[in-house]
């Protein structure tokens, strides 16, 4: 048994020992065999092709030994993996690396040394990992917003008026007249704003409301009516067709209103010239806001030299005025005649007290039938302080006029109010009433509108009418506010005159009662003076007497 033990001992040694003697002339032979190599090469490292009987297989290069030690090898992944940038690589278990640097160039022939060019090329180490890394790709520049074109604009004016300013599509939008009525109004308090200042129109602002405004009034060229025209053959015969053309009022109305919009930027446009007014800054105006006799104290108070302007500035300023007040007389026709051929809503109808009386009210209802009835005196004993007090006016005399029109023309026979008031004296009443409203309007032109007009445009279909009434409308406020703002310019030159004109009296009234003062104590002067003449010749005349 101990022998059995000491012979499988021996097999063992002898095992090893054959094993390591093996694996010691393996590795003798691949030495000898690679500085062979390297001795025919003269340096250059030729690929060995591992024999059949080798075990190992050992890498091959053709490039040769750098004498600095070589930068780390950028690694290739295997098909089909992926690899993050913060991932090792690990080697394979027969002890090569499945990669290849990045610039290293093909083996040369074993035979063959390879030129200085290519060796320098191979010397050239390759990038390092850092550099090898992927730039991050740029990001997207942004989307360049491209400035809508006119068209564009069209088109989105014009859908958001079909839709009746719903841009939801519920269909809870308003009719098209009171849409297009809404955007003309809007465009104009965009484009003249409050028009605190006579100055002129900002250019883009200008361009801007010219071209808007004409969009929306394109829209009156598709509103036409059928007029007979008579038209001839060939033959010389004639015979009669209808043709269509523009409705009349809208012919008439639309090139004046046009006409009554470029007068008053004109007339804007003549105050781009320094004149002899000015307006001051806010803080030297605050003083001055003060002393305002209305209260739209954020309006800016203009100055004028201290004597007021001069005499060619105000003929300048009386005529740009007049011009103004044209405007204003045309716009307010026109709007008073579109507001007349509207219908009367049936809601305001049967809103109406029962007769006229009770819409005026017993006072001014005794001052209207009277038998010598003047307008004038029935205003000036009302009380017309405030715009609230002229529209609830406004108000009560539209009610009673639209009642006795319906009275007189028997359109309602069923009418729950009687009255034995005959058709003359109702007449009488609705031509008076009429002429006090007529008054009313002109002396206080830039009120806000009655709850007839208000009712009126609100339940307006006809697009001509909606257009002619907004557009005359605006242009009636934008030219009573430049009206407004002349009157301040003129009402600041008065107070100037004025105060330049009392200053000049005191002068005078001080020069006199120093002149008067001079006279009196020259007379007292002379006064004193004859007297010691007198007295002395008195007194001469006695010493001779005596002698």
């Amino acid at each position: 048994m101990v022998r059995a033990m000491e012979e499988g001992a021996e097999d063992q040694e002898s095992s090893r020992s054959s094993k390591l003697g093996r694996f010691r002339g393996m590795l003798e032979s691949g030495a000898s065999k690679f500085r062979r190599s390297l001795n025919e090469n003269n340096g250059t490292i030729s690929p060995l092709l591992p024999s059949d009987d080798d075990d190992s297989k050992i890498p091959v290069a053709s490039a040769p030994l750098p004498e600095e030690p070589l930068p780390p090898v950028q690694v290739r992944p295997k098909l089909g993996g992926i690899l993050s940038r913060t991932e090792n690589v690990k080697p394979s278990r027969a002890g090569g690396i499945d990669a290849t640097p990045a610039t290293a160039p093909a083996a040369a022939p074993a035979t063959t040394p390879p030129p200085a060019e290519t060796a320098s090329q191979a010397t050239t180490a390759p990038p390092t990992p850092a550099a090898a890394k992927e730039a991050p790709p740029p990001s997207p520049p942004p989307p360049v917003r491209k400035k809508p074109t006119d068209m564009d604009m069209m088109k989105e004016k014009f859908a958001k008026l079909l839709l009746g300013e719903d841009m939801s599509g519920r269909g809870k939008g308003v009719s098209s007249a009171l849409a297009l009525s809404n955007a003309i109004t809007n465009l104009a308090a965009s484009a003249y704003g409050e028009m605190k200042k006579l100055e002129p129109m900002a250019p883009d602002t200008k361009v801007k409301w010219k071209k808007e405004i004409d969009w929306l009034l394109s829209v009156t060229d598709s509103i036409v009516e059928f007029v007979a025209v008579i038209q001839k053959n060939k033959d010389g015969s004639t015979f009669e067709v209808m043709a269509t053309r523009q409705r009349n009022d809208l012919q008439a109305n639309i090139p004046a209103l046009r006409k009554l919009d470029t007068m008053l930027l004109d007339c804007l446009d003549n105050f781009k010239e320094p004149h002899e007014f000015y307006y001051g800054s806010k803080d030297d105006d605050k003083g001055e806001k003060a002393q305002r006799s209305d209260d739209k104290w954020w309006i800016p108070v203009p100055k004028v030299p201290p004597n007021g302007l001069s005499e060619s500035n105000r003929k300048w300023l009386q005529y740009q005025k007049d011009s103004v007040n044209q405007v204003l007389k045309a716009a307010m026709a026109i709007n008073a005649q579109v507001l007349t051929e509207m219908e009367i809503p049936d809601a305001y109808i049967d809103a109406l007290p029962k007769n006229g009386r009770v819409s005026l009210g017993d006072s001014i209802y005794k001052m209207i039938q009277e038998d010598f009835f003047d307008p004038d005196n029935l205003l000036s004993s009302l009380d017309l302080t405030s715009e609230h007090k002229i529209v609830e006016l406004k108000n009560k005399i539209e009610a009673s006029v639209v009642i006795w029109k319906r009275k007189m023309n028997a359109k309602d026979t069923k009418a729950p109010w009687g009255s034995a008031v005959s058709v003359e004296k109702r007449e009488l009443l609705e031509d008076r009433a009429e002429t006090v409203l007529l008054i009313l309007k002109h002396r206080f032109p830039g009120t806000p509108q009655s709850d007839l007009d208000i009712s009126k445009i609100e339940s307006n279909k006809d697009v001509g009418y909606a257009i002619l009434e907004s557009y005359s409308r605006i242009l009636e406020t934008l030219a009573f506010t430049v009206l407004s703002r002349i009157e301040d310019v003129m009402s600041a030159d008065a107070q100037a005159k004025g105060s330049a004109n009392m200053e000049k009296t005191k002068s005078i009234k001080v020069d006199t009662e120093s002149n008067s003062k001079t006279l009196v104590d020259g007379a007292e002067t002379n006064t004193e003076q004859q007297g010691e003449a007198d007295g002395k010749k008195a007194n001469d005349e006695n010493a001779e007497a005596k002698k």
